[in-house]
């Protein structure tokens, strides 16, 4: 058929190419074939693979992973390979981290792999339209949450500094997919700290006239 002559053509103008230059003929490939492809929508339908020089992290995952479930992540990816890319957004040149941020850690830290991928890592981009840093903080919750885990007291600090980005608590439960009494209690937590951060309090206080009453209705709030 014309498509079989057409792949035969490609393969043999790729035939002997230096791996880099491989690489990167393969990625423009893929990258124009993704240009045109029915689920060219789908970020996965585009994995590229890039030097891991270039994927950093990024400065607010709340998501931790345990040593032993760290050991087991290098184990999975030593002997299944590489079967999820790292999802990332591209800033100036580089790439960082959305989600996959373990995953990264493993292709960069883990000798064995990172010898077998050739300093590479398999990457796909979140779509354009989605790398506001707000947008980009809401996704890695997303992923997180999905996964079922993530640090409360870092997740309290993503809510109190998207609602510095003037993102409504509608709008954060939304994005975040939380009903609106977690997003008051995670907003509470951080909030509460900074309002007291350095203040004194005496053995006994009483409310004077005027006084506001702080209902606080999550003791971990307090802690």
């Amino acid at each position: 058929m014309k498509y079989q002559t057409i792949t035969g053509k490609l393969l043999a103008s790729l035939d002997g190419l230096p791996h880099d230059d491989l690489v990167n003929a393969l990625n423009e490939i893929r990258e124009a074939l993704h240009g045109i492809s029915p689920f060219k929508s789908e970020p996965v339908d585009f994995v590229k693979w890039v030097p891991s020089a270039t994927v950093g992290a990024n400065d607010y995952n709340p998501n931790s992973v345990a040593p032993p479930e760290m050991e087991l992540l290098r184990l999975s990816i030593s002997a299944d390979g590489y079967t999820q890319p790292i999802v990332a957004s591209e800033e100036s040149g580089a790439f960082v981290v959305v989600d996959g941020f373990h995953r990264h850690r493993v292709g960069k830290e883990c000798l064995d792999i990172q010898a077998r991928i050739k300093g590479y890592l398999p990457l796909v981009q979140i779509r354009t339209e989605r790398v506001d840093r707000g947008d980009r903080m809401a996704s890695t919750i997303r992923h997180n949450r999905a996964r079922g885990k993530h640090s409360v007291d870092a997740m309290s600090q993503i809510v109190v500094d998207l609602k510095r980005r003037n993102w409504s608590p509608e709008k954060i439960g939304r994005e975040l997919g939380m009903d609106p009494d977690e997003v008051l209690r995670l907003t509470q937590i951080s909030g509460l700290r900074e309002m007291f951060a350095g203040v004194g309090f005496s053995e006994a206080w009483e409310a004077g006239e005027g006084d506001e009453e702080i209902i606080v209705d999550d003791e971990e709030a307090l802690n």
